[in-house]
């Protein structure tokens, strides 16, 4: 990847969630060539930006992810535009709700308008996981960047086909993989371990009702005392009071202090490599986990006790051969996914991994090349959508035309004290409301 002036690849990542900065972040590290499977990339400066929000992530969930910038904070979408507009990066990494994406977007357009002769930075987003609902909808509001990645070959034909129809330029689609894919192969009978160990991947919002969920965490307590063998784990993705991508309004912790967990099933926390390293079944329902389990071969069983469902997310792995039921593991079945399928899901257990991100890091390259880049175009604009822009920009402090509405915030420096803890205790009354007042009016409700 070329350099900049000063010898160094200067990349910002703004982020919305612990999840999305965990696929921002190591994006960045896959296009700047560093990682495992890359060799040694070209030295780059890493500057991390969380978007302040009801899922900015806390200090616990950002070490879980364990990816570590040069610098970090909060930001509001305004001051990030201002910052940028001080000292462009060289590449700006959009891991964000797609609203937020666009409204980023317009304001980026706005800067490099007023900034003549100055290059602008090479914009780049995409997903953090597996595409299964709002296809449209989100792929539109991320039409704009200079490089939107798809995680699969599925997902680019899919990608340029919706900007293709609307007459959008699809050149920006390029097809890469998940970032977080990686570790040990599983060798199946070689490698079983003792105890065997079952986890079950839970996500914050699927399925969404109590009685499902409470459904799926006795399960997962009947295999555990069917099998004492067995060691059946409960992954979590985020302790009580913290956020992620979707909001949990039953967490699996609350849930549990009314079962009776026998002394081989318990709830556990930290990276999902980690925890794959020493897995025999995955369980899920839909989470990006199982793709992150099928790279490594591990057996995976995407769970059809509630349907299959397009509610659900588990309607995408359709002739994967992974659908199974809670009946049939307590039985003893361990799913082989079927390679056609896992080779269209950017799943790469053949070992191609390893280049996956090369047509992505050319693209960077050769945009990095250019003198000047042709300005921002979503396909969005006052022309296209009167009707839907302005309120996806407004929602970011931001006018029709990108710039700034008046009030909008405009801290130049970290907010002191009393302002951090103003913010700590707004973001956690939201959050009491969302998990603990929310489903009691929810009930009452249905009396």
């Amino acid at each position: 990847m070329p350099v900049s002036n000063s010898g160094t690849t200067r990349i910002t990542v703004l982020a919305d969630s612990d999840t999305r900065w965990k696929w921002g972040a190591l994006t960045a590290s896959r296009l700047a060539g560093e990682g495992a499977d890359s060799g040694e990339g070209a030295d780059t400066h890493l500057d991390g930006r969380l978007l302040r929000g009801r899922a900015t992530p806390t200090v616990r969930q950002l070490e879980e992810v364990g990816v570590r910038a040069d610098s970090l904070r909060e930001v509001t979408a305004v001051e990030f535009l201002r910052e940028v507009e001080r000292e462009a990066p060289d590449v700006i990494v959009l891991a964000l709700v797609g609203g937020a994406v666009q409204a980023v977007l317009h304001g980026l357009a706005r800067i490099a308008e007023g900034a003549a002769g100055k290059k602008r930075p090479v914009v780049v987003t995409g997903y953090v996981g597996v595409v299964y609902e709002k296809l449209a909808d989100g792929l539109l509001l991320r039409h704009g960047a200079d490089v939107v990645l798809a995680n699969s070959r599925q997902d680019a034909e899919r990608f340029r086909a919706v900007y293709e129809g609307v007459g959008a330029d699809a050149s920006g689609v390029v097809e890469s993989a998940l970032p977080f894919l990686g570790g040990a192969s599983y060798l199946g009978k070689d490698q079983k371990h003792d105890p065997y160990t079952v986890v079950f991947a839970a996500q914050p919002s699927v399925p969404d009702s109590r009685a499902h969920r409470t459904y799926l965490l006795r399960r997962m307590v009947q295999h555990a005392r069917m099998h004492p063998d067995r060691e059946v784990l409960i992954k979590l993705r985020s302790k009580p009071g913290e956020h992620t991508t979707h909001i949990e309004e039953l967490p699996y912790q609350k849930l549990a202090k009314g079962e009776d967990l026998p002394p081989n099933c318990r709830l556990v926390y930290g990276n999902m490599g980690e925890v794959l390293d020493r897995t025999d079944l995955l369980v899920t329902i839909s989470s990006t986990a199982a793709l992150e389990s099928l790279h490594r071969r591990i057996p995976t069983v995407v769970l059809t006790d509630l349907g299959v469902r397009e509610a659900l997310g588990n309607h995408h792995f359709i002739g994967s051969g992974c659908l199974a039921s809670w009946d049939e593991i307590d039985a003893g079945h361990s799913p082989e996914a079927a390679p056609e399928w896992v080779a269209r899901q950017g799943v790469a257990p053949d070992g191609t991994y390893a280049t996956a991100f090369d047509a992505a890091r050319q693209r960077v390259a050769d945009l990095l090349a250019q003198p000047q880049l042709p300005p921002i175009a979503p396909y969005y604009s006052l022309t296209t959508a009167p009707g839907y822009l302005p309120g996806i920009l407004a929602r970011h402090h931001l006018g029709p035309d990108g710039a700034p509405l008046p009030g909008a915030p405009a801290a130049d420096r970290e907010p002191g004290p009393v302002r951090q803890a103003v913010r700590s205790a707004a973001r956690g009354a939201y959050r009491h409301g969302v998990q603990r007042v929310a489903p009691v009016i929810r009930r009452m409700g249905e009396l």
